[in-house]
């Protein structure tokens, strides 16, 4: 971090609230999918979501005058970051197809610890200290509650939460690798290119394997593929990007633990999934390391950068 970077001071009240605002919204995105599974298969709701959003984007970008152009030797760079977003996506969204948004999400929330660990090998300079390494232990042990979770958990919802870990290891895995190139491209290049490679991949998988690909449609099923697009991976990619030009990584890593406790929260209230001891105890360990990790980091560089797409 330079001298420069703005710090949690510097965000007024309004702020703050619009931070918290954009963490529920990545947090129940779990939640969203499942809605969506209801009537749509599951690589198609990938493939229109990501479609949607990387026009969307796209618009967005020509607008604004961002530029879209790639530089030489960036081509296989995009194409490397773009399968291994096609793979983490397939493998979290049939994965969650089988578990549950509240699992899903306390699952995807493993990937700053993955990130850590993956960073502390491969990127000079990131190493694992002793708080981090806390908050690790603390996620990871959340994790291991999950599993021991017994009620109402058939042996599907097991496949489904390993399915997801693998999807969430590729996510981190992927993660470290743009960290080591992302110096050369402007953020919204990132998510716009990988969309918009990845969407058509989904849409072959949902020719494969979605039977049928759209089942049912209603206002909710619509609202919830439209809330994937446009709140999550259009709208809040844009707000969260331009927050952390202004703000800076530091300042907004700050509210991340909100995340997990808006998935499992809403996966209670709006699916009516069960929010036993055990999955509250694994929220509090991996909320706990989340905090551990980002709290106060202010003299250390930023464990990840964020990139809140699943």
């Amino acid at each position: 971090m330079t001298q420069n970077e703005p710090s949690n001071q510097d965000l007024s009240f309004l702020t703050v609230l619009f931070t918290i605002f954009l963490c529920t919204l990545f947090g129940s995105n779990a939640v969203a999918i499942k809605m969506t599974f209801q009537g749509v298969g599951v690589f198609t709701t990938a493939g229109i979501r990501f479609s949607i959003a990387a026009m969307v984007i796209f618009v967005w970008a020509r607008s604004t005058g961002q530029p879209l152009g790639l530089k030489k030797g960036q081509i296989h760079q995009i194409l490397i970051l773009s399968v291994l977003f096609w793979s983490q996506l397939s493998l979290f969204y049939f994965g969650l197809s089988k578990s549950n948004a509240s699992r899903g999400t306390l699952l995807a929330n493993l990937v700053p610890f993955f990130i850590l660990f993956l960073a502390h090998i491969f990127i000079p300079g990131d190493r694992i200290t002793r708080r981090k390494l806390l908050g690790i232990l603390l996620g990871f042990a959340g994790v291991a509650f999950m599993f021991t979770e017994k009620t109402g958990i058939t042996s599907d919802f097991l496949t489904g939460d390993v399915i997801m870990l693998m999807g969430t290891f590729i996510w981190a895995s992927s993660t470290v690798y743009l960290k080591r190139i992302i110096s050369g491209y402007n953020a919204f290049q990132i998510v716009m290119y990988n969309t918009a490679i990845a969407a058509p991949l989904f849409f072959l998988e949902a020719c494969l394997w979605d039977s049928p690909m759209i089942s049912y449609l209603d206002g909710r099923i619509i609202g919830a593929l439209l809330y994937q697009s446009l709140a999550t991976a259009s709208f809040g990619f844009v707000a969260w990007n331009t927050m952390l030009q202004k703000y800076g990584a530091v300042a907004l890593h700050s509210f991340v633990f909100i995340m997990p406790i808006a998935g499992v929260a809403l996966g209670g209230l709006v699916l009516d999934e069960p929010i036993t001891s055990r999955i509250f105890l694994a929220l509090v360990l991996i909320t706990s390391g989340v905090l551990v990790v980002h709290w106060k980091a202010k003299k250390e560089a930023p464990a990840y950068p964020i990139r809140r797409i699943p």
